[in-house]
Parts: C-alpha cells; sequence; structure tokens
C-alpha cells in the first residue's frame, strides 16, 4: 500500500507541476450546487467534513420485480442468473482487483462502488464513490496494471489511488490526468456519443474509445477527427496523460473492448449508423493488431458501404482510405453492441474460454425492436473470431417492451459473469453448474 501512495504523491505532483493554474479546471455544471473540490483532494486534504454515504436500498419491491423479471432469461443448459445488485442507471464495471468489490459506472454523475462483503456471490452495499467530486458522464472505468482505478468521463480523465480500499469515505485522493477540456476539443463535445470506455493495455498506456458525434461525420470534420482521434482510440499514460497517439481510425462509436488475454490484442465493439432501414447496417465486432489500423468508417459499416447512402451522400465521392480492417464478425442491424470481455474464468464449460462475451443494448429506431441480450463470440484456432451466437436473451419480451437493457458484462474472480443493465437499475450474475 506504501508504495502506491508514494507513487500517487509522486504522479499528482507531476501533475500539478503542468497546471498553471491552482483554480478548477473543471467548469461546473449550472444546475449543480457542490464545491469544486478536486484541486483540495488532488492534495490529499479534506474536502467535507461529512462521512455518512448515502447507500442503495437492496431490498424490497424494486428488487423482487427485477428478480420476477429474471424468469424470462433464457440460458444454456446449467446456467443460471440471479440479481447480484441493485445499481441505478449501472453502465460498465471495474472489478477489483484485490477485494470482492467492483466499480461501476453511469452516464450522469455518479460511480458507483458495489461491495460483496461476506463473499456469498450477492452485493451487500452499493453506494456512490467519490460523492465529494462533481463527475460529468463517467461512463469509463478501468484499472492499471498496479491498482489505481481510471474514470474516464465526457471530456477528462481521473486515476484514483487505491480506489478499492479508500472509497469508504467521500474524499478519494486523485490524479487529474488529463484535465476538463482536454481529451477532444471543447467545441466537438456532444451528448450524442459521448459515453467513453476504457481499458489498459499489456503496455501499461491507457486506451480510451473517442466516439464521433454524428450519425455520420460530415467530410469537412474528417481530417481533423482522424488527427485527435474522434472516431478511433486513442492512447496515452494513464499517470500523466503523456506519449498520447491515435491507435485505431475509422470508428463510428465503440462502447466496448478487452484485450486478448493471449495474445494482447485489442478487441472492441462498434455501433451502426441509425436510419438506413430495419436490416443494415450490421454492428461490428473488431481485432486491433497494430497502431494505425484504419476500421473503414464513414466509408463502411460493416460490409455495408455508408459512404453515398442516404445517411452520407457528401461522401459519395470522397475515396476511401487503403488497407481497411474488416471486422471479426458482424451482428444483426441496430442491435447495439456495447460491452464485451474475453472469458477467462474457470467456472463455464470449455467452450466459453477465452471466448468473447458481447453485451447488445438493443435497438431504439428499428420498427420492429431486436437485441437486448447477450452474445458470445467463440474464437477459431487461428484466432479468428467464430459465428456469434446467443448466449442469454427474455429482456425485450414478447409484446415488443424492454424489460431490461444490457449494457456491460465482466467476468468475476469465481469465474462467474456479471451483466449491467441500465434500463431495469441492476448488476445480474450468470454462474454454471454441471446439469
Amino acid at each position: 500500500m506504501k508504495h502506491l501512495l508514494v507513487r500517487a504523491r509522486t504522479c499528482i505532483a507531476l501533475a500539478a507541476a503542468a497546471v498553471v493554474s491552482a483554480t478548477a479546471v473543471a467548469q461546473p455544471a449550472p444546475t449543480v450546487t457542490r464545491p469544486n473540490n478536486l484541486e483540495t483532494l488532488k492534495q490529499f486534504r479534506v474536502a467535507t467534513t461529512d462521512l455518512n454515504i448515502p447507500v442503495v436500498a437492496q431490498e424490497g419491491r424494486n428488487a423482487n420485480a427485477i428478480k420476477e423479471n429474471l424468469k424470462r432469461i433464457k440460458l444454456p443448459p446449467g446456467f443460471k442468473i440471479e440479481l447480484f445488485a441493485v445499481v441505478p442507471d449501472a453502465r460498465m464495471m471495474a472489478i477489483a482487483p484485490s477485494t470482492n468489490m467492483l466499480f461501476v459506472s453511469t452516464r450522469k454523475t455518479t460511480v458507483w462502488a458495489v461491495t460483496d462483503r461476506n463473499s456469498d456471490g450477492v452485493a451487500d452495499e452499493v453506494k456512490s464513490f467519490a460523492p465529494s467530486l462533481r463527475f460529468t458522464n463517467p461512463n469509463g472505468v478501468c484499472w492499471t496494471r498496479d491498482g489505481f482505478l481510471i474514470v474516464v468521463e465526457h471530456n477528462r480523465v481521473l486515476n484514483f489511488p487505491a480506489a478499492e480500499f479508500f472509497y469508504e469515505g467521500p474524499d478519494v485522493a486523485v490524479i487529474e490526468v488529463v484535465p476538463q477540456g482536454k481529451l477532444i476539443p471543447p467545441e466537438e463535445e456532444s451528448f450524442n456519443h459521448g459515453a467513453r470506455v476504457c481499458d489498459v493495455g499489456p503496455d501499461g498506456m491507457l486506451y480510451v474509445s473517442l466516439g464521433q458525434p454524428f450519425n455520420v461525420q460530415p467530410r469537412e470534420k474528417i481530417a481533423m477527427y482522424d488527427q485527435v482521434g474522434i472516431g478511433g482510440i486513442v492512447r496515452l499514460n494513464p499517470f500523466d496523460g503523456s506519449k498520447r497517439e491515435v491507435f485505431a481510425r475509422g470508428i463510428r462509436n465503440s462502447v466496448g473492448q478487452d484485450f486478448h488475454p493471449r495474445t494482447g490484442h485489442l478487441w472492441w465493439t462498434d455501433n451502426q449508423v441509425d436510419g438506413l432501414g430495419d436490416d443494415v447496417p450490421p454492428g461490428e465486432l473488431n481485432r486491433s493488431t497494430k497502431p494505425g489500423e484504419h476500421f473503414g468508417f464513414p466509408w463502411f459499416n460493416g460490409s455495408f458501404r455508408v459512404a453515398g447512402s442516404p445517411a452520407a451522400p457528401d461522401l459519395k465521392d470522397v475515396p476511401p482510405p487503403a488497407n481497411l480492417i474488416a471486422p471479426q464478425a458482424e451482428f444483426p442491424a441496430h442491435q447495439a453492441q456495447l460491452g464485451m470481455t474475453f472469458y477467462t474464468g474457470r467456472m463455464f464449460p470449455e467452450k466459453y474460454r477465452n471466448g468473447v462475451f458481447v453485451a447488445a443494448h438493443g435497438s431504439w429506431n428499428r420498427t420492429k425492436p431486436s437485441g437486448a441480450l447477450i452474445n458470445f463470440v467463440p474464437l477459431k484456432g487461428d484466432g479468428n473470431a467464430d459465428k456469434p451466437e446467443v448466449f442469454a436473451e427474455g429482456w425485450l419480451d414478447e409484446n415488443g417492451l424492454y424489460r431490461g437493457r444490457p449494457v456491460d458484462v465482466a467476468v468475476m474472480k469465481d469465474g462467474s459473469l456479471l451483466i449491467t443493465d441500465d434500463f431495469a437499475g441492476a448488476i445480474y450474475r450468470v454462474t454454471y453448474s454441471a446439469p
């Protein structure tokens, strides 16, 4: 623990030296009256004297209704799904390295600390993390290899030393990796496609997806977006933001990524263009094998040519870059594939080992709703993706009503699979025992 705090203090000192003003960088949201405590927490100082953090009720009518809806979920033989926690607006997950807890993001103003204190497979406590800070769309959560929690907001990156041990109080030490307004140009901020995801690679660098804010970006934006990394994935030092570079381009809006446990390649999902009918374009699962690859957007979404379509008529005569990388797998249109993870546990049968679980959030602009399910994508012997198959479904009922919308998937240390649902405000736990 001592070495974590020493490193944290060093990183904070370096970050502070780069800041020309001691005033807060982030601009307060108009409707928020809480003080901006970032500068105080960067110095390991107390920002508030109220040490009590309200907890989310885990029992009662709401929890019972969610459990009842889970009876609709269909899984392969031997699998069981149960309610793990009630977590409002639950999005992406970061499983803690050393304790039986996790941090869960939202697209609002809260990051949740979710703890299973007695290790019985059900969360005992859900409360907000670092509530003395103001978060803005803190959708991206991930860990460095030595236990620092990264939170990526719409336009800022924060780093929390030893968060899984220091989350009990409202004040938590923080490193400002990327100040507010420096992840993307502020003039490119939009409510559309502003939810970031992140992961730390085998190289120790932080990988952050930056969705482009249009349905299809206009031609005059393409060059600038390629340079900044909007509509791509950037990587940078997770402690001071240095060594930033654009790792991948040609992406519409990736909201899920994970590194292959053996090859170290980065795999990620990508969402499709809207407004082109029920059946096109397909969703994507992609693999990055080296820096600088281009994955086709805005010219292509999967095998469908977007440029010149009704969604992008101004791109009809714009030539695409050379050597475009095709998706590893395609999914039915408009199911909105979001979070993904490689299955690294040992609880599930052998067929699932090192394969990919993908959460499909569900369609919003389709005449007949589709999605709200979990796919499994096995990998072939050569390392490429095989055909996706449905692993769990039933959140979309027979009347076309969403009873839940899966967002992310994550593997617990015991090999069980967690699934977040931002519509029901819950996390589910999938376990397996031989039938």
